[in-house]
């Protein structure tokens, strides 16, 4: 299991595995455009219409707002569960300066090739 990952009840095993590694891998990106490190834009193939424009009011809203240009965003071990197989829900605090945050996600297999998309997404 991936560094920094933390293992909650649900699957187990290979697929389990896979879905830690994708938690992991999308809270990052997450929080990258949370901060204004990354364009929004950037994850739009990787989210739902809802999940979208959840994710745009965030960003809108300066969620994760940095206190100064020299904080970098430290992210804490990244939780996560699988309800069911298709689908991951996951948590992970955010350290910004003197200020934590907690970014939560749930990303769901869809569409006939089975991509991964985060259909919800909140921050505080």
């Amino acid at each position: 299991m991936p560094h920094g990952t933390a293992r909650a009840t649900g699957a187990t095993g290979p697929a389990r595995h896979d879905a830690g590694a994708l938690a992991a891998r999308f809270a990052h990106q997450l929080v990258e455009v949370l901060t204004g490190a990354r364009p929004s834009g950037q994850l739009m193939r990787h989210t739902s219409l809802d999940g979208y424009g959840q994710l745009a009011s965030l960003v809108r809203a300066g969620a994760l707002r940095r206190g100064g240009p020299a904080d970098r965003p430290r992210l804490g071990p990244v939780h996560d569960r699988s309800p069911s197989p298709d689908a991951v829900e996951a948590c992970v605090r955010v350290d910004l300066g003197r200020r934590h945050h907690m970014v939560a996600f749930r990303l769901e297999q869809r569409g006939p090739a089975g991509q991964w998309q985060c259909t919800a997404v909140e921050a505080r």
